[in-house]
């Protein structure tokens, strides 16, 4: 079993998502959840708040140098590409798109590492975590 196979957190919140909110490619998915997330669903907390660094700690995820994005949800955490498909699966306008969960998880964590590896250089990096509107404020945790 790999050190990100999904694993039992039935004392997390269910539909807690842990991102790194100083990459920019990150904080896009979160404003793509948050579009998408009708049933407000979702709450996000960025790996460099309190509490998203003792969360990351937690689940084995280094908060200075974060190798993965993080989900819960239905009493189990979710890493990489499961946590991504994962919360496509729950959205109701990308919910088909949960079916590439039934790929072999390899080749997909490798299309991921590569993303993320290469996402600050690509996409670029923020000092400083994204600012919610005050409409969305309540769903993030820090």
């Amino acid at each position: 079993m790999s050190r990100w196979s999904p694993k039992p957190a039935p004392d997390d919140p269910d539909g807690l998502i842990l991102f790194d909110g100083a990459c920019v490619f990150c904080s896009r998915w979160v404003r793509f959840v948050i579009a998408r997330d009708r049933a407000r669903r979702f709450t996000l907390v960025p790996i460099q708040s309190v509490r998203g660094r003792e969360l990351a700690g937690r689940f084995g995820i280094d908060p200075d140098v974060p190798e993965t994005n993080a989900v819960v949800l239905g009493g189990r955490i979710f890493f990489k590409s499961d946590a991504a498909l994962t919360v496509l699966g729950a959205l109701p306008s990308t919910r088909p798109m949960a079916i590439l969960k039934f790929a072999p998880r390899a080749p997909r964590d490798f299309a991921y590492d590569l993303v993320a590896r290469n996402r600050y250089r690509i996409f670029g990096r923020t000092e400083a975590c994204m600012v919610p509107s005050a409409e969305d404020r309540a769903r993030f945790l820090g």
